[in-house]
Parts: structure tokens; sequence; C-alpha cells
């Protein structure tokens, strides 16, 4: 039996941002191979860690709306439920 996850409805856009964070590693990646300026791939670098960030806070969003308002998990389950959700979050912090 397969679980799903509260992003499933929203799985394509959190895909369509990765392959965006994927296609500025590359871009990255490139920059150095061709000896680009350091402030130039700092600056990109910058902005691949953003764009992960957005990801993250999506994936979190969904995570609070999907697992929290579960009403079957009950008080200990939402409990259980929190406290991972605040060591995620100490973890992208």
């Amino acid at each position: 039996m397969s679980h799903t996850y509260g992003y499933a409805a929203k799985k394509d856009v959190v895909e369509r941002r990765l392959n965006r964070v994927e296609g500025q590693i590359r871009g990255i990646n490139r920059m150095v191979q061709d000896d680009k300026y350091c402030i130039d791939i700092l600056t990109q670098i910058s902005a691949a860690r953003s764009a992960l960030d957005q990801v993250a806070l999506e994936l979190l969003g969904e995570h609070t709306r999907h697992c929290l308002s579960d009403p079957d998990i009950g008080p200990a389950g939402r409990d259980a439920k929190t406290e991972e959700l605040i060591k995620a979050i100490g973890r992208i912090l």
C-alpha cells in the first residue's frame, strides 16, 4: 500500500523547482570549469540555495496542512508530528 504525502497535489510544482535547481547547479559547475569570477559563482550558489529553500518551504507547508490536520492521528500523533516538524525546521535553519 502506497502512502500519499502532503505534497502529492503539488508534486509537479516541486519537481519543476527541483529541476530548475539541478540546472542551476550544473551551471555553477560549468562556471567553475570555465574559470569564471568567484563573486559570480558565489552569487549563483546563493540563488541555488534560495531556490532550494523555496522547495523546502513548499514541502513544510504541505506537510503542515496535510499531516497536522489529519483528524485520524489523535492528540499523541499530532504531538509527534509537531515535534517532527520542529526538528525538520531546525535542520533547514
